[in-house]
């Protein structure tokens, strides 16, 4: 597995929202998370991310363990993070945002390669190379920041919510290109608001309720499951920690 946890708690201020979580990624594989706010989706991803010090628990990329890194040793580590919240920088253009995501990068005569492999899988943001990031549209400012992220060749791939705020068509084609990141061999793990889309997408799901695992299997099976349906599709129903 290129991304794996084990029994890994994460909280704020001594206040665990995590608990015991263990999950695995392979190397193209898409795994998404699922579950209502307040589950523990996004927690999780900060502390793999190494942005929560509380954290215990063990985590890897490609067999490299994360345990106590900084969150930019966990980069270059293999390991990329694309938070929730918008983390381009407005006042710079597409191609100095894309430079940024290089700023770890021992090698700097690597950089205008994997610029253009990065412009490959986003030729809009190639059309758009000029021009003031915060003058791009929501979903074009999402394939920036995975754009970027990929300026380190990373071996794993965390997105928090990637379509939240986007327009349909939008949205689709962040999910086109999610869909490509796996297609290379990297290890996706996938937080996200639209459950259908999301398991469209991905190989496989976990359901998370309080900070734990209480479901996890293939995502046709979660799709074809009744108390998914209760629970994303609009009825009520039973949690699955009671059911």
């Amino acid at each position: 597995m290129l991304l794996a946890c084990t029994g890994l708690s994460a909280g704020y201020q001594g206040r665990m929202i995590v608990s015991d979580v263990t999950i695995s990624v392979a190397g193209g594989e898409i795994l998404a998370l699922l579950g209502h706010n307040g589950a523990g989706k996004s927690t999780l991803l900060r502390g793999l991310f190494g942005l929560l010090p509380g954290r215990s628990g063990h985590a890897e990329v490609a067999g490299r363990s994360l345990d106590g890194l900084s969150p930019r040793e966990v980069l270059t580590n293999g390991l990329a993070y694309v938070p929730q919240e918008r983390s381009i920088f407005p006042k710079l253009t597409v191609a100095e945002n894309l430079r940024m995501g290089a700023y770890a990068l021992a090698d700097a005569s690597l950089v205008p390669a994997r610029i253009e492999a990065a412009l490959g899988l986003f030729p809009r943001l190639r059309e758009r190379f000029g021009q003031l990031a915060g003058t791009l549209s929501g979903g074009e400012q999402r394939m920036l920041e995975v754009a970027r992220t990929l300026l380190l060749d990373p071996k794993a791939i965390m997105l928090d919510e990637p379509s939240i705020g986007l327009a349909p068509r939008m949205a689709d084609q962040v999910f086109e290109v999610i869909r490509g990141l796996a297609a290379q061999g990297r290890a996706v793990l996938l937080v996200e608001q639209s459950v259908r889309r999301a398991l469209s997408s991905a190989h496989r799901a976990v359901v998370m309720e309080m900070g734990r695992i209480v479901l996890e299997d293939s995502a046709a099976a979660l799709s074809a499951d009744d108390r998914v349906a209760r629970l994303y599709m609009g009825a009520a129903g039973k949690s699955f920690a009671k059911g």
